[in-house]
């Protein structure tokens, strides 16, 4: 053994227990960071081939892991807008240049524009909601993704587009002669059932809808016809001063069901608004009195914005004053095959490696990700404990290495001193 290689090797061990030291300080400094994963530093020995006559010293290297995959214990806190996730994935956040990362610190606050940003700037992305349907999630990719905005600005009216209506028609009804069908708007129409609908226009104008239902003179046919109820006689009823809105004709099967060649869904155009599609296919013709079974539309009127709602899925709502509540975002998950692989950036976001695997994007509580916790905050995984205990023993080896070092130098000084 050299003495050369001695030191070498006394170096190599000061300088591994010094990066030991290193994770150990930043573990410790955020162990109240949020979503923070603690890092350790394990070590690999490099030996030199030795001969039969000497041996040659190696030395030590070092290598930083980062218990990326390791959950955090959570803490709950009073702002829904601290999201944690509780199994595996990470948020998807940009920062102001538009890059895309990973991350799972959670407390986000709204900015000055109603973003949704976390501590260290990032902005949480998400798909757009219209219309209850969210943008499509792309697998491999960022595409669609935009900034999570809860910023509740002046009243907001939605005007009625789809809506649900289904009904029990009475078996045993009588059938009503075509003149005085309802779609007739003859003087007195005869019609087995009847109901009303509330929908808004585009101004978020309250409209009633009336719903008529007849039994038509071939058997399992059954007339739909909706009328604007504003245009009603006086008394109530018929005549109507305009048309039907919209008729179709049911055809139920033996078991009093619609048919396969029966339509489901009418399409009417409401006054002052949009079209709605109403669908029927709930409706049945049974041996029992005519009866509603469900009824339901999309649209609001005028309303304040009263409440954000973060559902364990990732479905950001809005509750509006009047009651209703409506779907404005959703925020997906992503994932790695190996997360503990992931770069570790400033901020506490991570960057996909070669190493830690393509990127796959889904939704809360799907395909092995985790769900979403709101009113939580997800902890730092550093153990203070272990963490002292690691500073002490990576203390006493830095020494005992700087030892070994010092007795080389302190033999070479001998070897030196044999020239004198």
């Amino acid at each position: 053994m050299s003495v050369y290689g001695m030191m070498r090797t006394g170096a190599s061990g000061m300088t591994a227990q010094s990066d030991r030291l290193s994770t150990v300080a930043d573990n410790v400094a955020n162990a109240s960071t949020v979503g923070y994963k603690a890092a350790s530093t394990e070590f690999t020995s490099l030996l030199i081939d030795s001969t039969p006559t000497g041996y040659a010293s190696g030395g030590v290297e070092t290598e930083v892991r980062y218990g990326i995959s390791k959950q955090g214990t959570l803490s709950f806190t009073s702002s829904v807008y601290d999201l944690a996730i509780n199994g595996g994935g990470f948020m998807l956040v940009s920062d102001p240049a538009g890059k895309v990362s990973l991350s799972r610190a959670g407390a986000f606050v709204p900015n000055s524009d109603g973003n949704l940003v976390n501590s260290a700037g990032f902005q949480l992305m998400g798909y757009p909601v219209v219309d209850g349907v969210s943008e499509a999630v792309v697998a491999n990719g960022t595409a669609g993704l935009v900034s999570v905005n809860v910023a509740q600005a002046g009243l907001d009216a939605v005007a009625t587009t789809k809506g649900q209506f289904a009904a029990n028609v009475p078996a045993e009804a009588a059938a009503v002669p075509a003149a005085s069908l309802p779609s007739a708007n003859a003087t007195t129409s005869a019609y087995s059932g009847r109901s009303s609908i509330v929908v808004y226009g585009n101004l978020g104008e309250q409209k009633q809808l009336d719903v008529y239902f007849a039994k038509s003179a071939t058997p399992g046919e059954w007339e739909v016809s909706v009328y604007d109820s504003s245009a009603r006689a006086p008394a109530g009823g018929f005549p109507y001063g305009i048309p039907a809105l919209s008729t179709t004709t049911l055809v139920f099967d033996a078991n009093g069901q619609l048919g396969g060649a029966s339509p489901t869904s009418l399409d009417i155009p409401v006054p002052g608004g949009a079209t709605m599609t109403l669908d029927l296919s709930g409706t049945a013709q049974l041996a029992s009195d005519y009866s509603v079974l469900k009824v339901n539309t999309n649209g609001n009127g005028p309303s304040n914005v009263t409440a954000v709602q973060i559902s364990s899925d990732g479905t950001v709502s809005e509750t509006y004053s009047n009651g209703t509540t409506h779907a404005k975002y959703r925020i997906p998950l992503a994932n790695v095959v190996s997360p503990d692989k992931l770069i570790p950036r400033t901020g506490n976001i991570y960057d996909p490696s070669l190493e830690s695997g393509d990127l796959r994007i889904g939704l809360a509580k799907s395909s092995g990700l985790g769900k979403i916790t709101s009113g939580a905050l997800e902890n730092s995984t550093v153990d203070i404990a272990r963490e002292l205990t690691d500073m002490i023993e990576a203390q006493r080896n830095y020494t005992a290495n700087s030892k070994v070092f010092q007795t080389g130098a302190e033999l070479l000084e001998t070897l030196v001193n044999l020239k004198r």
